[in-house]
């Protein structure tokens, strides 16, 4: 599907810095741990989110046993463990095995799936895309050349809401009502339709494709993005559905629950009272929070005393942050507690500008990120407010690093919220 061109340098964005990717890429997974300030850090794929209660429960035992007792999710709806001792990937690995979370030791840091956390709970979806997950995460596994895949390329499945065609993924299947399914390429602004029942074989042909491509060119990238001038052109217009969109709100659902998660962590002790909420199955959102489907709407009492958030319409949604001191070395700042005082005082305001930092999804306010160093690990794709630590506060910049409404604000910990709440309120 994608032919080979005459290598051109690798480009990002218009402006980007050239990435190196003459090296293999160093994303962590299950079995190969990142050393960071607090210890080994292990990232285990969970291909649409999906949990059963006993591997949520695995989890929490692992990250107990081995680890400092909480839980991270990701932007892409994986967990990770922090905290772990340098010579614990046996026993995790093992962990894993026994309930089914490793399935390929060879690919696991590849499956990297997500998918609309609320597929079949309501009437909104076209198509069954936790079917096309199993498949997908079954046939990537199988598939030898898959492994050569850098652990950062994106899959994206979507059941026409929209919501993970935002994601940026690398290969994005977008089911239609009442016609095919739809094929992007990286950013393309347009798809490629797919016979009925070819859905998942045309997202590995263009996997396979990217890499055959970038052997045949001898160009070097891990990303489909880096290397638009080797990708066909589309001929269907996408969706209007397929822009940035609100995360999962939290609450009572039409089919369950959904609730959030401070930064994305949990203690195990709140792992288990999720679980326990569960009826069975919980799917992890690239928002950092976790739908239950089939969960009655009588415990979500017990799930707020537990520290989720219920309640739509806080600071808190659409607020991400990196790790920051003193789990990282690079970061100029701790960065989460000085989020969250600039989160909470958002929260409590009531009105006026500060509160306007809890706009959130309801409101069509910004996502905002805080950062501690220029990598910015973690930032929503799109457009979002960029909170960056500078050494002596933290520098709040609209739509993200590259591109600005305005000119970026110095603030000092104190004035964050209000310039946060005005970078969300300002910017539609």
């Amino acid at each position: 599907m994608l032919a080979a061109m005459p290598p051109t340098p690798d480009v990002t964005a218009p402006g980007a810095a050239v990435p190196d990717r003459g090296r293999a890429d160093a994303c962590p997974g299950a079995l190969r741990l990142h050393t960071a300030d607090d210890g080994g850090l292990a990232r285990v794929r969970l291909p649409g989110g999906l949990l059963t209660a006993r591997q949520a429960i695995a989890l929490a035992e692992a990250s107990q046993a081995l680890g400092d007792g909480e839980l991270e999710t990701t932007s892409r709806g994986n967990v990770q463990l922090r905290g772990l001792a340098p010579d614990c990937g046996a026993e995790l690995g093992e962990r894993l095995r026994a309930v089914g979370l490793l399935p390929s030791d060879t690919h696991e840091r590849v499956r990297n799936i997500v998918a609309s956390p609320l597929a079949g709970l309501d009437t909104l979806g076209n198509a069954d895309v936790q079917a096309w997950v199993r498949e997908l995460d079954a046939r990537l596994c199988a598939s030898d050349w898959a492994a050569g895949l850098s652990g950062k390329f994106l899959f994206a499945l979507d059941d026409g809401r929209g919501d993970v065609a935002a994601l940026d993924a690398d290969v994005t299947l977008i089911a239609a009502p009442g016609g095919p399914a739809l094929l992007r390429l990286g950013r393309a602004e347009h798809g490629h339709p797919v016979e009925a029942g070819q859905e998942v074989t045309a997202v590995l042909d263009a996997a396979r494709a990217f890499l055959d491509a970038l052997r045949g060119s001898g160009r070097k990238a891990w990303h489909l993005r880096e290397v638009p001038d080797l990708l066909p052109a589309g001929t269907v217009s996408l969706p209007t559905a397929c822009v940035p969109s609100a995360s999962v709100s939290v609450g009572a659902l039409p089919g369950g629950l959904s609730v959030g998660m401070r930064f994305g962590r949990a203690s195990a002790a709140q792992w288990r009272a999720l679980v326990a909420a569960s009826a069975g199955e919980l799917r992890l959102t690239p928002w950092r929070g976790a739908v239950l489907p089939g969960a009655p709407a009588d415990r979500l009492p017990a799930l707020a005393a537990a520290g989720f958030r219920t309640e739509p319409g806080s600071a808190w949604e659409r607020a991400t942050a990196c790790t920051g001191l003193p789990g990282c070395a690079k970061s100029l700042a701790d960065v989460r507690a000085d989020a969250a005082r600039a989160l909470d005082t958002g929260a409590g305001a009531g009105s006026g500008a500060v509160s306007g930092a809890g706009a959130g999804a309801g409101t069509g306010g910004l996502p905002v990120h805080w950062s501690g160093c220029e990598r910015r690990c973690g930032h929503p794709a799109g457009r979002w407010v960029d909170v960056l630590a500078t050494g002596h506060g933290y520098r709040v910049t609209v739509n993200g690093p590259t591109t600005t409404a305005g000119a970026p604000v110095d603030v000092r910990n104190e004035e964050m919220a209000e310039a946060v709440a005005e970078a969300r309120r300002t910017t539609k």
